[in-house]
């Protein structure tokens, strides 16, 4: 899932922090980033959920990668929709703003949903930077009554998913913050970040 980097739409927290102009940057440059590591994988299928949805068809993204719009509603309705609407299967969700993502750790996450009902991947701050469904025999609806970019989200998921198999990965960092973005600084070097 990827806002569009428009600037004082996209890292709106971050922006906050460290500037419309560097936030975007940081938003394009993590995005593309992030579709060099994991989009051309033979394991899996990338699709790119965009928001707002106009922006699915913008020229900005890699021709190879399938877009999408994510559609209205809070973060938990459009997670869902995604679910929902793709073919069956399992079907992992990543944010672009993690650095430390990896392949590895997709893969990982699409073995665990083989013998579980979902895999989280908790974030640094009380969220997480992926989930996966098994989707199967039916969807389960894990985002009800979640308090969304706070450090709540991965517990009250966790309560909506009671009795289900759930499996983790390790515990990563998004970058939502100037904290965040200068440990990404110092810990992946210009490769990831916007030159000043």
């Amino acid at each position: 899932m990827a806002k569009a980097p428009i600037a004082g739409a996209a890292k709106t927290r971050l922006a906050a922090e460290i500037g419309v102009a560097q936030a975007t940057r940081f938003a394009r440059q993590a995005t593309a980033a992030l579709l060099v590591r994991l989009g051309q994988d033979p394991r899996w299928q990338t699709i790119l959920a965009v928001s707002p949805d106009p922006y699915a068809n913008s020229p900005i993204w890699p021709r190879k990668i399938v877009t999408c719009g994510q559609g209205p509603g809070d973060l938990g309705q459009r997670m869902q929709r995604l679910f929902a609407a793709h073919a069956p299967g399992p079907l992992i969700i990543v944010g672009t703003d993690i650095p430390s993502l990896a392949a590895g750790h997709i893969a990982t996450a699409f073995r665990l949903l083989g013998g579980g009902d979902a895999v989280l991947g908790p974030a640094l701050d009380g969220g997480y930077w992926l989930i996966g469904l098994r989707r199967r025999p039916h969807l389960l609806r894990p985002f009800a009554r979640v308090r969304w970019s706070g450090p709540h989200a991965l517990s009250d998921t966790l309560a909506n998913l009671s009795g289900r198999a759930i499996a983790f990965l390790p515990r990563l960092g998004d970058v939502d913050s100037a904290e965040a973005y200068g440990l990404c600084a110092r810990h992946f070097g210009r490769r990831l970040l916007p030159r000043s």
